[in-house]
């Protein structure tokens, strides 16, 4: 299935043209999850549980995790 195909039906099932931009600030981030092996994932993934029945799409801000190199690209 194409990436068109996929958004589409997202759009449909979530009665949604709302997208979530991905790219979290480490200041702002609860200590619970700072504490985390790896806290950007982490919170990411609490982020996407939370709104995936909300949302049609997410957006990983790539500037962002090029910033934190090569880890942050993973």
């Amino acid at each position: 299935m194409k990436f068109q195909q996929k958004l589409n039906n997202a759009i449909k099932k979530n009665n949604s043209l709302l997208c979530v931009g991905l790219d979290p600030d480490l200041e702002k981030m609860p200590k619970n999850i700072l504490k985390k092996k790896n806290p950007i994932f982490e919170f990411n993934k609490s982020i996407i549980n939370a709104t995936h029945d909300l949302v049609c799409c997410y957006k990983p801000q790539f500037a962002f995790y090029a910033s934190h190199g090569l880890p942050g690209i993973k």
